[in-house]
């Protein structure tokens, strides 16, 4: 069982080949594909950390579409004063699937 352990968007996912993820919007090349640094591989019992050797490994991805993710309301309330304020939010996600670990 090989897989990895990538960086994207300020945060860390294990992926597989065929794996499919939820990360915050990145652009990829003009066929929608990309490549993830690896953070750790794992190929059976062999694990890999060692960051010149994580240089060369590839993950690369495609992008499969552009989305919005669920909407997030932020209220403020001030007791006594009269303050109140709305606010509401939805990130902009990619969904990736992985497509080689090499």
């Amino acid at each position: 069982m090989v897989y990895a352990v990538v960086r994207t968007s300020g945060r860390q996912e294990k992926v597989e080949v065929g794996s499919i993820i939820t990360v915050n919007r990145v652009a990829g090349d003009s066929k929608g594909k990309l490549q993830l640094p690896a953070v750790l591989l794992v190929d059976g019992d062999k694990v890999t950390t060692d960051a010149a050797a994580l240089a060369k490994v590839k993950v690369t991805a495609e992008v499969l579409e552009d989305l919005r993710g669920p909407k997030i309301v932020i209220q403020r309330y001030k007791n006594k004063t009269g303050y109140k304020s709305r606010q509401g939010h939805r990130q902009d996600l990619t969904r990736l699937k992985v497509t080689g670990i090499k």
